[in-house]
């Protein structure tokens, strides 16, 4: 617990990770505005939810750059050296630091959720465009709060493996924000339905356009986290051998 603590101050210490949670919170609440002014539109049940998933930039930000800081190196004034010595010098155990490092980037990553949802969704319905929020939207907030922490940790994986924050938050920002990569390998195979990101949006997103594969909320929740697992395992495995 103390190590977990000590990596959620540590996460707060981070002005990167209050610019990915002032992202996460503003982008899908201007885009909801946007889309309320502009009148009824096809599948409007999923009005602040689509911009839920898009605004997961901040939740990628947050997990980047919740490890890749530990690699930056330091002024010449602070000694040159990097946060990933003194970090592993307190906890010793690389597998209780990483442990600790993932249970910060999930929480911080769900409370980041939740914070998003309510703006958002605060935003939809003062634009009257949706009919008020009622118990089947409970498992539906859930599933965002559930794809948002995964999303985290997802890129906090990739980072691992990179050592560097450049390259998965190109990659993420990219795939969800300008071409989806697996959104168009789903136009190639109904496999690629079940990539972590095209199906972790089923946890809460009814419609996707020109998509007409059905897979339920909870299944597309239990393959999300199977690939989130898979990833954190092996990059645990790599983090453990390989010099820090």
């Amino acid at each position: 617990m103390r190590a977990l603590a000590a990596e959620l101050a540590k996460l707060a210490s981070l002005p990167a990770a209050w610019v990915a949670a002032a992202t996460g919170v503003l982008v899908p609440s201007a885009v909801a505005a946007m889309t309320a002014r502009g009148g009824p539109v096809p599948g409007g049940e999923d009005i602040g939810y689509q911009e839920l998933a898009f605004g997961v930039l901040g939740a990628i930000v947050l997990g980047v750059v919740a490890i890749s800081s530990e690699y930056v190196t330091e002024s010449a004034e602070s000694g040159g050296g990097r946060q990933i010595t003194t970090s592993l010098t307190a906890v010793p155990s690389r597998t209780r630091f990483l442990l600790a490092k993932m249970g910060a980037v999930a929480i911080g990553g769900a409370l980041l959720a939740v914070v998003a949802a309510a703006a958002t969704m605060g935003v939809v319905q003062a634009g009257a465009q949706t009919p008020p929020l009622g118990a089947d939207d409970v498992p539906r907030l859930a599933g965002v709060v559930c794809y948002w922490a995964l999303t985290a940790l997802l890129a906090f994986g990739v980072t691992v493996l990179t050592r560097h924050g450049v390259i998965p938050v190109a990659l993420f920002i990219v795939n969800t924000s300008v071409v989806s990569v697996t959104y168009l390998l789903t136009k190639i195979t109904p496999l690629a339905n079940y990539l972590p990101d095209t199906a972790g949006v089923r946890m809460f997103i009814r419609h996707l356009a020109d998509n007409d594969v059905e897979i339920a909320p909870l299944t597309a929740g239990l393959v999300m986290t199977a690939w989130v697992a898979a990833l954190l395992a092996v990059a645990t495995v790599v983090f453990t051998w390989r010099d820090a």
